[in-house]
């Protein structure tokens, strides 16, 4: 397995997008770079067989048609060379984790670094909380995520996540509570760490936050 990050560092992106090619196949070949998609076929030594993606989001999948390969994104259980798809929506409605063996490719489910931004109607905060248990309940050695550095305590990891989303779940249930509805007020509130440049990502989860809320009918009237 050898990993190629893309040149795309941002806010969102992290360092940038991280590509792997393993045996003939690259996950994600990320951005349509040609220095990064030069980069890949180097990588791949004897030639790419195949693109398997975790999802459509350009950052990891627009590359994909320049290499000139079949490409998939598979669906829940579907085997794709390596590859066995775990359905993992919550990012995206299309975001699948690809095992092989013991390692897994999480694209934006799971990042090495900090935590994901989850988009409501695009995303999905309840089926997100799902996804992880369902990949703690794997036996994991390493995460290869999308952005950031391997991860190789993946149960720690994945509760990490789950007690993050859980943690600002309870100050958002607080501070509704004490009769705070405003959405800039609640953001003010509960994602107070959130620096300037991801200040809007944070109120797009805010706004999953409170879709979660309304669906399990514990959102308080008046919040908006």
């Amino acid at each position: 397995m050898v990993r190629v990050r893309a040149s795309n560092a941002s806010p969102m992106t992290l360092d940038g997008t991280n590509s792997y090619v393993v045996g003939g196949w690259v996950v994600d070949p990320g951005p349509a770079d040609p220095g990064h998609l030069a980069a890949l076929r180097r990588a791949a030594g004897a030639g790419i067989e195949g693109v398997v993606l975790t999802h459509s989001h350009a950052d990891h999948a627009e590359g994909a048609e320049a290499l000139g390969v079949p490409s998939t994104l598979p669906a829940e259980g579907e085997e794709v060379g390596p590859f066995l798809a775990i359905g993992t929506p919550g990012h995206s409605r299309d975001s699948v984790c690809l095992l092989a063996g013991r390692a897994c490719f999480t694209g934006d489910t799971v990042l090495g670094r900090g935590s994901v931004f989850i988009s409501p109607g695009e995303g999905s905060l309840s089926a997100y909380l799902d996804s992880l248990r369902r990949l703690r309940e794997l036996d994991l050695e390493v995460i290869c995520p999308g952005h950031g550095p391997y991860v190789w305590d993946p149960r720690a990891k994945l509760d990490e996540y789950v007690a993050h989303r859980l943690e600002r779940e309870s100050r958002l249930l607080e501070a509704l509570s004490e009769g705070v509805r405003g959405h800039r007020e609640l953001l003010d509130r509960v994602w107070d760490d959130a620096p300037p440049e991801l200040r809007p990502a944070a109120e797009l989860t805010l706004r999953a936050h409170l879709e979660k809320l309304r669906q399990e009918g514990r959102l308080p009237p008046g919040v908006g």
